[in-house]
């Protein structure tokens, strides 16, 4: 192919984490070829300069040296040459995330943002890499996990692999290793589960016979007439640790971290928490197949990876996926209603802890994601909400809206199915980008669909701050919402973290007692009344007092020792369950249309 763009990726030295690469172009461009590696990867929305992690780079031409100029932080540009133009060039990688790239004696890991230079005014020409194994005889049992196109390379195999253009070369992570293999069919459609780590008896069959149902449940959510997934293969790739979460989504993969503890052992029955949150994880990353990966905001269509890509619409498409993915857990019977409400119950206690809520709306912590939302620091949980989890709750609020007003007729879901018709499905027909989303366009989109007037909840709901009525919404599903925070509890307003033997304080939360004191973040809390706090105690010490009771408070900030005094307060931290009571036939019937 004369006017392909070729790759090569070698995993050069593994102790030092080095990958080499070249890129080679045919026919350069006349008058010198640019070329720029990404600032940022789509669905983690915070500029990373990835070209910060190139060592050396260096370029030839039949075999003679070509200058190489630097214009920009991410871009070079090649004197003139007639071709073919061969770029070579070392990324350091030692960045264990589902972000970037990793490579040492184990494993190796990397996405197409990190490693493969954007070859400029040539992306959609087709691209093809050949991923190279390490030499020396200790890694001849490698293989290679990735849902890009084979060209020459078998299925799991060092060699060729294709790409129709530069957006979807860079849309396919990799992985390499020994990692452990599953593979099962969703509604026809192949799905790899990829684990890398050592991971002592994990129960393979059980986690792809749940991620089956999830996967089929998802699909036919989408396609409920034909049952097409919008993939003909899916890989799922998990690299396991000690402590760890994280996902991040792709076009027909997902690059996920979890713990160790997380997975399902051979012979355990019961579903533990942190098997759930796995399974809540992969949904989450799952539904983004459809939900921002091919149904996007206008501002993604297409991207621009060199600099930041503002839209206010983060909680639709990041928000609204996690709404579904836990509902998704219940729909698709993996999980049942009782364990689904307490997940629901969580999700509104992280947000109601925030005072941030009643500063930003989830439109605003949209289009400041990346500055506020991937840049927290010790006052977050002040000044900003997350569009995730209170995006999930406006998603519940307009979905129980929706069915209430409509006697059941109309959900969510149809806004979903017509966002998906209209902007998604058709998104990569024949390798070209479709057009994505506004957000007028999903107002208006909101009230064809359901027939009601909803501009004006989302105005309150998502362009405004209100705390949403879910007390409210809920009832006509017969399901009761109660808040027991008014506990008497006697409690200091902060959150803090062990770190060592001592007791830091990690946030301090607005109008608390430790904020009315004069206490911040990153203080180290010595003593109570003279009483010594560690890093384990403190719940002790404050369980001899009652909320009203002045106490003196000794702590370190920096080096310098500071004495102060404060008012206990009752704690006011948000207790909320929601629990399905027996309701007349009505309720119990919009209940199981929502839930099942």
């Amino acid at each position: 192919m004369k006017n392909a763009i070729y790759y090569s990726i070698v995993p050069k030295d593994l102790a030092a984490h080095l990958y080499a690469v070249t890129v080679t172009v045919n026919q350069p461009d006349e008058i010198g070829q640019c070329f720029s590696l990404p600032s940022w990867i789509p669905g983690s929305y915070m500029i990373r300069e990835f070209a910060k992690n190139i060592v050396q780079i260096s370029a030839e031409s039949n075999g003679k040296k070509v200058g190489l100029s630097k214009l920009d932080k991410h871009t070079w540009i090649a004197d003139e040459c007639s071709g073919p133009l061969v770029v070579s060039y070392d990324v350091y990688a030692w960045d264990l995330s589902v972000r970037t790239a990793h490579l040492d004696q184990t494993h190796g890991f990397f996405n197409g943002t990190s490693v493969f230079l954007r070859v400029q005014d040539r992306e959609e020409s087709v691209h093809i890499v050949d991923i190279q194994k390490p030499q020396g005889e200790d890694f001849e049992q490698w293989r290679v996990a990735t849902a890009m196109r084979q060209l020459d390379a078998k299925r799991y195999g060092f060699g060729t692999y294709i790409a129709s253009n530069y957006d979807e070369l860079i849309d396919h992570p990799v992985e390499l290793g020994t990692f452990a293999l599953a593979t099962f069919k969703a509604h026809g459609a192949q799905h790899d589960v990829v684990f890398t780590g050592k991971i002592p008896n994990l129960d393979l069959p059980r986690l792809t016979a749940d991620l089956k149902k999830i996967c089929e449940a998802q699909i036919a959510f989408f396609e409920p007439k034909t049952k097409r997934a919008p993939v003909d293969r899916y890989v799922f790739m998990t690299m396991v640790v000690g402590d760890g979460y994280g996902g991040l989504e792709h076009r027909a993969s997902t690059a996920l971290i979890c713990s160790r503890a997380d997975l399902p052992v051979k012979g355990q029955k019961e579903m533990s928490d942190g098997y759930r949150t796995f399974l809540g994880l992969c949904s989450h990353e799952y539904f983004h197949t459809w939900n921002v990966k091919r149904i996007k905001p206008a501002a993604f269509a297409p991207y621009d990876l060199a600099t930041e890509n503002y839209t206010p619409l983060l909680w639709l498409f990041e928000g609204f996926t996690s709404y579904y993915d836990d509902l998704m857990l219940v729909r698709s019977g993996v999980i049942d209603e009782s364990a689904y409400l307490k997940l629901v119950s969580k999700t509104v206690n992280s947000v109601l802890r925030g005072s941030g809520r009643h500063k930003q709306s989830v439109a605003e912590s949209s289009f400041d994601a990346w500055v506020k939302y991937y840049r927290q620091d010790e006052s977050a949980t002040n000044s900003i909400v997350s569009y995730y989890t209170k995006g999930s709750l406006v998603g519940l609020a307009l979905d129980l809206t929706i069915r209430a007003e409509t006697k059941g007729k109309k959900s969510l879901d149809d806004v979903m199915l017509a966002l998906w018709q209209q902007y998604g499905r058709d998104f990569y027909q024949d390798g070209a980008e479709g057009r994505g989303v506004t957000e007028n366009e999903v107002d208006d989109l909101f009230d064809s669909v359901t027939g009601l007037k909803l501009t004006r909840l989302l105005d309150r709901w998502v362009r405004g701050t209100d705390d949403l009525p879910l007390a409210k919404l809920l009832t006509p599903f017969g399901i009761a919402f109660a808040d027991e925070r008014k506990n008497g509890k006697p409690s200091l307003g902060f959150r803090t973290v062990r770190d060592g033997t001592d007791c830091k304080v990690a946030n301090v939360y607005e109008n608390g007692a430790a904020h009315k004191a004069g206490v911040s973040a990153g203080d180290v809390l010595v003593a109570i009344d003279g009483l010594r706090v560690t890093g384990t105690n403190l719940d002790g010490v404050l369980s001899r007092y009652r909320a009203g009771d002045a106490i003196d408070l000794h702590v370190f900030r920096r080096d310098e020792l500071l004495s102060l005094k404060a008012k206990l307060q009752a704690s006011d931290a948000p207790n909320v369950t929601l629990t399905a009571e027996a309701k007349p036939t009505t309720a119990v019937r919009l209940r199981d249309a929502w839930l099942q």
